[in-house]
């Protein structure tokens, strides 16, 4: 068994790590350049930036897959950027007078549709005054001619002026209430491009039916002339505003059936028809002509979106398009760090209200980056939130007056930027010491200080308890765990019912196990908790104390074999937060610690290859001859087999 302990020397080696993290000579960000061209910008998607250069360049539609904050909206972007010029144009909606509830729709080059639409309305307020002077003429002449034909019977005349001021003031209201056919001509503007250069590029993500398709308005006022007109109420969907362009959907699968149908028929037909979305109201007569809407389609999800797909959109994708998967990880190479580099630089010209970084601030971040790959020789790729990092730390060093953000203040800030993840898990550690769930010192027979991950972001303690007790059933024991255990974790469980049998020597259909997983409330998945699964019922058997001041997680095979697990760094320091001075985790994640300089003089590092080194690392010395005997049985056990094998 190797064990890893945090010593000065190893601390003042990591150091000398950090210094050379960079092979680049600066003072500040601001001195390093930040490419124009945003696909220029993105980092550590190689395949992806070339694939995307060939779709746009042939208009080819793209299905991105990936955790989220890799870049996706940003490859998204820069596809606009890239897209062949094209002559952008104008859609109006023109009235129908046949057909009223049939628009026309017409297409003019960028910016001849705004002028259209201008010199139109300019003709139709002319007939407007006109009919307003001639309404306002008409309501003084009936008032006039009520005055003067009651001029010799004064009796009369205030009656008579107030029948007439009514008629005169009805008339008035129907005629400026009512529309010339001037008025009714003019037409709607759709698709404005006006004053525009590039490809448009629109983010359809979470947009309804009647954002992304298009709509027509309800007017429930549809009868005696008082409605508004049909082709009025159209409007266009995020499809014909993309026309020639690049529309930007994320989570695809979470569009409605329908509605994906819909977007399939526009991506291969180039043009769709605008209708009311809703069935109950007055837009569902109206259907307009088909509008153009020839775009790009950049679909982006993760590998649950794909299930989600309508099988023809997707299909339409691979069939005129690319799919492309999204690196979380990128090798740790000297190329890939000038990289990060530029990222801190880029994200800060982006911010506009954050100082720039010193060398030994982004030499900070790139290690934050390694600490977030969880693997060794990696760098993260999940930029969006190193990019909340590197903000946060902006508005620290704002608020202290510094002209450069520090090394110092990357470290203050990564407090200050704790995920919802480590906030809980925070607020569970201090519940749990509070209530003494799970203890750091002393022994205990059956009880492990295991470990776990909250959504892969932060660590948490999860104690585990196993109780060994004679079964009921004559035929064989029962393996009985708690914890709202899902699929990987019961199967785990199982699997380590087949250790037992192997390393316990002796029939153990006699015994029920009884594994709690205390506190686990929210379910269990994964099955890192194997080891600490297989160590309770082994000391539950045989009396034999753990050593609560250590905890451990890693994943076991049938066989006794330790096997890695993700997450190591953020157990770790969890486990530490907690107050535990040990921890045991797979030999192959040795090298994926990239734990904070505070937490390595606090902790001891035991990595381990098989359950009898689990077993050696978490029994106090007085119970090594409990290893040393599964030991024993274990070589016997191969001795058997091995004189059998020669024997065939």
């Amino acid at each position: 068994m190797i064990m890893v302990a945090k010593s000065k020397g190893v601390s003042k080696k990591s150091k000398i790590k950090r210094e050379i993290l960079l092979d680049i000579d600066f003072h500040d960000t601001s001195e390093i350049s930040v490419p124009p061209r945003l696909i220029d910008q993105v980092i550590g998607q190689e395949n992806a930036t070339k694939i995307i250069k060939k779709a746009a360049l042939q208009r080819r539609h793209v299905l991105l897959i990936g955790e989220p904050g890799t870049g996706k909206s940003m490859l998204g972007l820069a596809m606009s950027e890239l897209l062949p010029n094209e002559e952008l144009v104008d859609v109006l909606c023109i009235a129908n007078p046949k057909y009223p509830n049939h628009p026309r729709v017409a297409t003019l080059p960028a910016g001849h549709g705004a002028r259209k639409v201008e010199m139109d309305a300019a003709v139709a307020k002319k007939s407007g005054n006109k009919r307003f002077i001639v309404s306002l003429a008409i309501l003084f002449g009936i008032i006039g001619y009520a005055l003067i034909a009651t001029a010799s019977n004064p009796s009369t005349q205030p009656v008579t002026l107030l029948v007439a001021m009514f008629v005169g003031f009805f008339i008035f209201f129907m005629l400026n209430q009512s529309r010339s056919r001037t008025e009714m001509l003019v037409p709607k503007l759709l698709v404005d491009n006006t004053k525009k250069e590039k490809a448009p590029f629109h983010d359809a993500t979470g947009s309804h039916a009647g954002a992304l398709l298009g709509d027509v308005r309800h007017d429930p006022f549809q009868s005696g002339g008082l409605g508004t007109p049909p082709h009025e109420r159209v409007e266009s969907g995020l499809i014909h505003k993309s026309h020639l362009g690049v529309l930007y959907c994320d989570e695809i699968g979470t569009l409605e059936m329908r509605t994906q149908q819909k977007l399939l028929t526009a991506m291969q037909e180039g043009k769709l028809q605008i209708t009311g979305q809703s069935e109950l109201s007055s837009g569902a007569m109206v259907r307009s002509d088909p509008v153009p809407c020839r775009f790009v389609l950049i679909a982006a999800g993760n590998i649950e979106t794909t299930r989600n797909m309508h099988p023809a959109l997707r299909s339409r994708i691979q069939g005129s398009g690319y799919e492309v998967y999204m690196r979380d990880i990128m090798d740790d190479s000297l190329e890939n760090r000038r990289k990060l580099a530029r990222f801190c630089a880029q994200e800060i010209v982006k911010d506009r209200k954050i100082p720039h970084f010193s060398k030994e601030a982004v030499e900070e971040i790139i290690y934050e980056a390694q600490r977030r790959a969880d693997k060794k020789g990696q760098l993260t790729l999940r930029l969006r939130e190193l990019g909340g990092l590197i903000r946060a730390a902006g508005d620290l060093a704002k608020e202290r007056n510094e002209d450069l953000v520090s090394a110092e203040t990357i470290r203050s800030a990564k407090k200050l930027a704790r995920t919802l993840e480590n906030q809980i898990s925070d607020s569970y550690a201090e519940d749990r010491k509070l209530y003494k769930i799970f203890n750091t010192e002393m022994t205990k027979v059956g009880r492990v200080n295991g470990l776990a991950v909250i959504n892969q972001k932060s660590g948490i303690v999860m104690p585990i308890e196993a109780e060994v007790v004679p079964a009921f059933s004559r035929r064989e024991g029962k393996i009985i765990a708690t914890g709202q255990l899902r699929i990987i974790a019961r199967e785990a469980v199982q699997n380590v019912s087949a250790i037992v049998k192997k390393y316990v020597g002796k029939d153990i259909s006699d015994f029920d196990y009884h594994i709690q997983f205390v506190g686990a409330y929210a379910g269990v998945e994964g099955d890192s908790a194997s080891i600490s699964i297989a160590i309770s019922i082994l000391s539950a058997l045989e009396n034999a104390p753990i050593r609560q001041d250590t905890a451990m997680t890693g994943s076991l095979t049938v066989r006794g074999v330790v096997l890695p697990i993700g997450g190591v760094t953020a157990k770790i320091e969890a486990a530490v937060e907690a107050g535990i001075k040990r921890v045991i985790i797979p030999f192959q994640n040795k090298d994926d610690v990239k734990i904070e300089e505070e937490y390595k003089s606090k902790v001891e590092i035991i990595p381990v290859s098989n359950l009898l080194e689990v077993l050696r690392a978490s029994l106090p010395k007085e119970y090594h001859y409990v290893a040393n005997k599964y030991e024993e049985l274990d070589f016997e056990a191969l001795g058997k087999n091995d004189k059998k094998k020669t024997k065939k």
